[in-house]
This record gives C-alpha cells, sequence and structure tokens, in this order.
C-alpha cells in the first residue's frame, strides 16, 4: 500500500513506474495520472495520510490471434504503455464509489443482485463486483476507486477489460479474497486469475465459482491474460481453454510498436457487440456441428482439430451436409478456416521467425494474417483495412488490426530510430483518406504486465 498523498508527488511517482520498465515518457504520463487519481479521492472526502491501493492496468496489443482464444487456440500479446491508474481507498460498510474523471461518481453496492446499468461504462465495475459478491459470500467491503486513463476507449486495446480487471484486483485486496478457500482451490496463479476474469466477463461457470450474467459478449480470456501475465520487452504466447503460457518472445531490440486508432469505435456494449458474438457463435456452431455428426464431446474447436488425423477434413464434410442452424455452411467453413490457417499456419511460425530474428519473413505472415480477417473472418473496416496497408508502405516491418474488430485500431513494428517521423507520416496518410472521425496515434514499448505502487508513508 501506499499513502495517499505520496501520489501527489510526481518524481516519487514517477521513479516507483520507471522501475518497472516504462519509458522515461510513459512514467512521467504515468505519475500524471496517478495523481489526478489520489486528488480526486483527496476531494472526495480521503484523508492525505490514508493507506489506499494504487495500480497501473494497462491495455493490450493483440500481435496475432484474431478470434482465437475462445476457440481454445493461442495469441501472441503484449501489454501496452497506456492504460489505467487506479487509486482506491476501502470502506467500512459494502458501498462502492467508483468515480470516472471529473464527473459524478458510479454508486452501487456490493450484492449479488445487483443490476448493472448496461450500456454504460460502469456496466464494467458493476459486472465485477455482482460476480465477486456471488462467488464469494465474504466479499462485502466496498472502497471508493478512482481512476484516469490514457488508453482510448472503445478502439480494441482492452480498455474495458483493463477496467475490470482493475475493479477486481482492489476489490480482492480489500476483501482478501487469496485467503478463501473457495479462491484457493480454483485460482492458484496469475494464468488462472486471468482466465476466471475472462469468465466473470462472458458469464461462464469458473470450476466452482459459479457464472452469472457478463458484459454481453462472449469472448474469451486473451485480453485479461495479456494484461495480468505480460513481461515489459516481449511477447507473451499463451494458449486458452484452458489457459497455458507458452513462451515469451523478446521484441527485437531498436524497435517498438506505432499504434494507430481508427477512430471507428468498438465498444462491446455498444453496435459491435452483436457483430462480435457473431463471430464467437459461428465457433460454437462449428463446434455443435462436430458433436452431433461424431458424437464426441470435444467442447472447442483446437482440440477438435487435434483430436485425431482427418479431423479437419471430417468437420468440413459435416458442415457440406448441415442444413439446420442460423449459420449458412458457407459461413462456417469461412469460420473453420480461417481458425486453422490463424492458428496453426500463422502465429506458431510467426513466434519463431520473431524469435530467430527473421522479421521479412514474420511480416509475410502478419500480412497474411491481415489479409485473411478481411476476407474469412470478416470483421474489418475499410479504415482498419486503409491503416494496415499504409503502414506498411510507410516502411513497418509488420502491420496488422487487432482486437474484436468491426472498427478499432491497427498496430505496427517499426525501427525506434524514426518513428516519430513514420507515426506522423502514417497518420497524415490516414488523414488524407479518412478525414472523419479523426484517429489517434502514438508510440508504445512491449510493456509490463500490471502492478501496484507501494512505499512508505
Amino acid at each position: 500500500m501506499i499513502a495517499l498523498q505520496a501520489l501527489l508527488d510526481q518524481g516519487q511517482v514517477e521513479a516507483l513506474v520507471r522501475m518497472y520498465r516504462l519509458r522515461p515518457t510513459a512514467a512521467e504520463a504515468k505519475a500524471d495520472l496517478f495523481g489526478q487519481a489520489a486528488r480526486r479521492l483527496a476531494a472526495g472526502g480521503t484523508a492525505p495520510q490514508a493507506q489506499v491501493r494504487a495500480f497501473f492496468v494497462p491495455g493490450r496489443i493483440e500481435v496475432l490471434g484474431k478470434h482465437t482464444d475462445y476457440a481454445g487456440g493461442r495469441s501472441l500479446v503484449a501489454a501496452l504503455e497506456q492504460g489505467f491508474c487506479m487509486v482506491a481507498v476501502p470502506r467500512a460498510d459494502a458501498q462502492v464509489v467508483v468515480w470516472a474523471g471529473q464527473g459524478e461518481p458510479a454508486r452501487f453496492a456490493l450484492d449479488p443482485e445487483l443490476v448493472a446499468a448496461h450500456g454504460h461504462w460502469s456496466n464494467y465495475p458493476m459486472t465485477v463486483v455482482r460476480r465477486l459478491a456471488r462467488n464469494f459470500p465474504s466479499c462485502r467491503r466496498g472502497m471508493e476507486l478512482a481512476f484516469c486513463s490514457d488508453l482510448s476507449p472503445a478502439s480494441g486495446m482492452s480498455s474495458s477489460s483493463a477496467l475490470m480487471v482493475g475493479t477486481y484486483l482492489a476489490l480482492a485486496a480489500f476483501n482478501q479474497l487469496e485467503a478463501e478457500p473457495r479462491y484457493q482451490r480454483q485460482i492458484r496463479d496469475q494464468l488462472e486469475l486471468a482466465a476466471y476474469l475472462g469468465t466473470v466477463e462472458n458469464g461462464q461457470s469458473f470450476g466452482e465459482l459459479e457464472g452469472d450474467r457478463g458484459v454481453g459478449t462472449f469472448g474469451g480470456s486473451e485480453d485479461h491474460t495479456a494484461i495480468l501475465c505480460s513481461r515489459a520487452g516481449h511477447l507473451g504466447q499463451f494458449a486458452y481453454c484452458p489457459a497455458r503460457f507458452e513462451r515469451y518472445i523478446p521484441l527485437p531490440a531498436g524497435h517498438l510498436f506505432a499504434i494507430g486508432c481508427s477512430g471507428v469505435v468498438a465498444e462491446k456494449t455498444g453496435a459491435a457487440q452483436e457483430l462480435y458474438n457473431r463471430a464467437s457463435a459461428r465457433a460454437r456452431a462449428l463446434v455443435l456441428a462436430w458433436q452431433r455428426g461424431t458424437g464426441r464431446a470435444e467442447q472447442h474447436l483446437y482440440p477438435i482439430l487435434h483430436s485425431g488425423p482427418g479431423a479437419a477434413e471430417r468437420l468440413r464434410q459435416l458442415l457440406a451436409v448441415q442444413q439446420e442452424g442460423p449459420f449458412s455452411p458457407a459461413e462456417l467453413r469461412d469460420r473453420l478456416e480461417h481458425f486453422i490457417a490463424e492458428n496453426e499456419e500463422i502465429a506458431l511460425p510467426a513466434g519463431e521467425a520473431l524469435d530467430q530474428g527473421d522479421l521479412e519473413h514474420f511480416g509475410w505472415l502478419v500480412d497474411r494474417s491481415q489479409e485473411l480477417t478481411e476476407t474469412l473472418l470478416g470483421n474489418q473496416v475499410p479504415q482498419t483495412v486503409a491503416l494496415a496497408r499504409l503502414a506498411r508502405e510507410g516502411g513497418a516491418v509488420a502491420a496488422s488490426a487487432f482486437g474484436a474488430g468491426f472498427g478499432g485500431s491497427v498496430w505496427a513494428l517499426v525501427r525506434e530510430e524514426g518513428a516519430g517521423a513514420f507515426l506522423d507520416q502514417w497518420a497524415r496518410g490516414y488523414a488524407g483518406a479518412f478525414p472523419a472521425p479523426s484517429g489517434a496515434f502514438f508510440l508504445s514499448q512491449a510493456g509490463p504486465a500490471t502492478f501496484e505502487l507501494a512505499g512508505e508513508g
């Protein structure tokens, strides 16, 4: 823990943040955000000497692994240097107060029957509060939490998942959830915690921790894994359902990420939700077709495809004769072929190429991923397609859209020397093609996972 007044010391906080390998400019920005959040709590009545919890919760880049996690596949991910700076103080009652910026806070109770405000940002912390109140009956100590963020909302960088992770971390600390026998039986490390928080978001059960309504999207735990399990300066290679660590891959020396936000929002509680869920539903429809046609019990695409020789061809044959359901055989075939290519033919060899320093082959594989996302997965918009193309034309080693799709952002791997000039050129090219909505562009190293600040008095 750390005293609230210590968070108002810009230099002290910046030094603490830099311990986690953020670049100086990013550390300075985080210190400013922690100060803003601390002042918000102070204005609400928290004493300067009060001991608080202060978390940095990053957004994430999905380098490869488009819509693979909830199907049991793998992804390459990295944390951003941009994210949420969250400061929380416990209350003596079961009330939760969440301050976002300078507006009025959201107020609600740690109540298993809490009704979340769907369509509003408070849906995310309220969903966490409701689920924890249901899964852990002793979790009844509330808090006041203030957050500030330099992460663009609804831009494909997992701002909603980051807000949920931060809400969880503060409540779990104040209620000592890690000491709970139910917690200890189900959650043994950060990777399992990420998988649990994925189910908090999608509403599924996690072992004996019974599911509940989530935020309305049927995704996996990739976002939460990147947020909780990343390593500074590296990409993380993870697989899912169940969540499992595969390896860390160093980012090539002298390179960092340029991020271009299209300005087309892809909000999980908004218009993109139905489109996102449709991609997820097609993966579930493939599993149902397999189960009906074979009598087998595999629950996800990855174990289906690895269930034996010829499994992929058997599933293709089953799709050719399927006549029932909301999706045509062609739609399901496209979804299957995308998963096979992205998970089996692209993500794994791309990680190998990056690890071996073969940036040309890495770029070619990423180009193929982007192309198949447009033609088979169908979750791109003209703005993200243009951003990826413009980045490659501008000299990026590789570039691809990421996140749920239907808007959002594009990452580009670029040399650190000249990165500022690349970013300016990229932004000008995009503005020339799409004057509105305006995009946002910034640089980020592969950052650290979530961390908590600690200090004396």
